[in-house]
């Protein structure tokens, strides 16, 4: 056998494509593991990592779709979320997820929801529930006041009185 370097080069590419065939046909082979995409916000230039089953990129509007088993980590803003759903809208800096979807921020505060809208310039979230149910989410209050020393307990609350 002839070593490598010198082999015409039309023979080197086709040995590359043998090598590379292989690896590309394991990647259609396991469709259902999951697919990574990681989007770089334009002003921070900061990662958002999305896994799902599936994925999808509309390079005409720079829309990212995820589907099945969807996690997303936003270690610049400290959000961790799971959804059914999620697209990323990169123009318009939001990303919209849905189906049994929650979200999770260091520090413990969270959101349940059918669907959540993230507007990332923003900083603000918009949760819609299932149809006659409600949004869940849980705020962790630190319970101490301006000085660092903690807060005395609120008053009790009266009674309700009825009113005839």
């Amino acid at each position: 056998m002839m070593p490598c370097y010198q082999l015409p080069i039309s023979q080197m590419r086709r040995f590359g494509l043998a090598l590379m065939l292989p690896v590309a046909l394991l990647g259609v082979a396991f469709p259902n593991q999951l697919q990574t995409a990681t989007a770089q916000t334009p002003r921070e230039n900061r990662p958002l990592t999305i896994r799902a089953d599936v994925q999808e990129y509309d390079a005409k509007n720079q829309v990212i779709t995820a589907r099945g088993n969807v996690q997303m980590s936003y270690p610049a803003r400290q959000i961790q979320a799971t959804s059914a759903q999620a697209q990323y809208f990169s123009k318009e800096r939001r990303i919209d997820f849905s189906g049994n979807v929650y979200i999770l921020q260091q520090g413990g505060n969270s959101i349940r929801a059918e669907k959540v809208t993230y507007l990332i310039d923003q900083g603000r979230f918009v949760a819609l529930p299932q149809s006659n149910r409600q949004v869940e989410s849980i705020y962790m209050i630190q319970e101490s006041d301006n000085d660092g020393q903690t807060a005395k307990p609120a008053p009790q609350t009266p009674p309700f009185k009825r009113s005839n």
